[in-house]
């Protein structure tokens, strides 16, 4: 086959007297096993975007509790200096 040649799109209802039944199942199996595939690949997904959540959320907490564990005493900001008497 050419680079842009295609092979062509069978409609099951048209081409059924070429299709033999052991080719129609061999169809049926390998949708079978690509839905399995599919569906292991989603919960996967899903498993993943979790944990993505579940670290981002740690991380977050942690460089939060650090800025407040770590902020400036505010006991110096009050202060006052003493007053300068000239003797």
């Amino acid at each position: 086959m050419g680079k842009d040649e295609q092979m062509p799109k069978v409609d099951l209802m048209k081409d059924k007297a070429n299709i033999s039944p052991t080719t129609i199942d061999y169809m049926k199996i390998v949708e079978k096993k690509n839905l399995q595939r599919v569906q292991a690949l989603q919960k996967l997904r899903q498993r993943n975007v979790r944990t993505g959540f579940m670290l981002g959320t740690g991380v977050l907490g942690i460089y939060l509790y650090t800025i407040f564990a770590v902020r400036q005493e505010k006991f110096l900001d009050d202060f006052d200096e003493p007053v300068v008497t000239n003797n």
